[in-house]
């Protein structure tokens, strides 16, 4: 897939660039005051400005941040995103909040217009949000000269060189919650790759799939027969035992019940919420023949100290093989942060959802307004 660069325009001396970006960072409140806490995505943009700026380009960057459903929300405010990116890039401006309007989700075409009025370029850097037909993405290329930034230009195209030719064997990784949310990953990366793992809640629908009891897991019966399907390509591998907690059991931070690790079928009463230690091991020898990874979503509730070892188990298995390793999705990158293995995997992406829409569909919608944009 070729997407515009900007590469061909040269000096950029007096010009104004509109550069949107995925600053959707996590915060925390330090002192009384919202600061961010994992500031990933904007290091990751920090190559794009420097290269602007010594071309002497006057550039402003563009950010959606959380969900403030086009209302002006104190709460959602970039101030903490300002604050922090002036200590990384103090050359660089960041206009308020997009989603404080109602016309960036509603792809407006005027509020799009007004984005870069005064601009001579826009540049897409926000992968993460490329899957969304929202103003900042789309209007800009059809209004001004645009291009892809060179990290939305390397996430895709590490995407497709994996799905299309990756060096084999291929094995993809799958966690989350719920299965409707990856089923039709699941269903594409079993026709791409030669092992698919299933982990976290939505394992447990495949589990239902094959006879298991499962208890009080999580469970979606109006997709246990497409999970049948699936299993009949031969390449699903599931977990063989589960760590287990009451149901009802407070999870996550603050709980404090006692787990118990149970085999393929857990009794009713209990929830499955993590791979057990037998599951660990069978992955990580999975995971340890392939020549090329790909892993989106966690094994359980990892973010419970409690329920993360096998999400942990999965990354340093990742993190050991010498396979070529792409990560998507916030919690698996999450994880790797928190493990230290960030810098021991080939490719990190910046864009969960996107990430999985580009693996299922072949496109997104910020990709085709950048290809089908006015002449550059």
């Amino acid at each position: 897939m070729t997407l515009p660069s900007d590469e061909g325009w040269g000096s950029l001396v007096g010009r104004r660039i509109l550069v949107r970006v995925d600053f959707n960072c996590p915060v925390e409140n330090r002192s009384g005051q919202l600061e961010v806490s994992d500031d990933f995505r904007m290091r990751a943009a920090l190559p794009l400005f420097e290269n602007l700026l010594a071309r002497g380009a006057e550039v402003v960057a563009c950010t959606h941040f959380g969900r403030p459903d086009g209302k002006v929300v104190e709460k959602y405010s970039v101030e903490p995103l300002r604050r922090r990116l002036k200590e990384l890039a103090p050359q660089i401006s960041l206009m308020e909040n997009l989603r404080f309007s109602a016309g960036e989700e509603a792809n407006s075409a005027e509020f799009g217009a007004s984005l870069v009025e005064g601009f001579d370029y826009y540049v897409n850097e926000a992968f993460g949000a490329s899957h969304r037909s929202h103003a900042s993405i789309m209007i800009p290329p059809t209004l001004i000269p645009s291009a892809a930034g060179p990290n939305l230009r390397r996430e895709v195209s590490t995407l497709t060189a994996l799905l299309e030719s990756p060096a084999r064997p291929f094995v993809a990784i799958v966690g989350g919650a719920k299965v409707k949310d990856k089923l039709a990953i699941v269903r594409v990366l079993s026709e791409k790759a030669d092992r698919v793992i299933v982990g976290g809640g939505m394992a447990y629908t495949f589990l239902a799939a094959l006879g298991h009891s499962i208890g009080n897991s999580l469970v979606d019966y109006d997709f246990v027969e497409d999970c049948r399907r699936l299993l009949d390509s031969g390449k699903i591998v599931l977990p063989v035992d589960s760590v287990i907690l009451p149901a009802g059991s407070a999870f996550g931070r603050g709980g404090d019940a006692a787990t118990d690790v149970v085999g393929e079928d857990i009794p009713d009463g209990y929830m499955g919420l993590d791979i057990g230690p037998n599951s660990r091991t069978y992955f990580a020898e999975v995971i340890s023949s392939a020549a090329s990874i790909l892993w989106n979503g966690p094994m359980g509730v990892f973010e419970d100290p409690r329920l993360s070892a096998g999400t942990a188990a999965v990354a340093h298995a990742v993190a050991d093989s010498s396979a070529v390793s792409v990560i998507g999705g916030g919690d698996s990158v999450a994880a790797l942060t928190q493990l230290g293995l960030e810098d021991r995997v080939s490719f990190v992406s910046t864009g969960g959802g996107a990430s999985l829409e580009l693996v299922e569909l072949g496109d997104l919608p910020g990709l085709r307004a950048l290809r089908e944009g006015i002449k550059q």
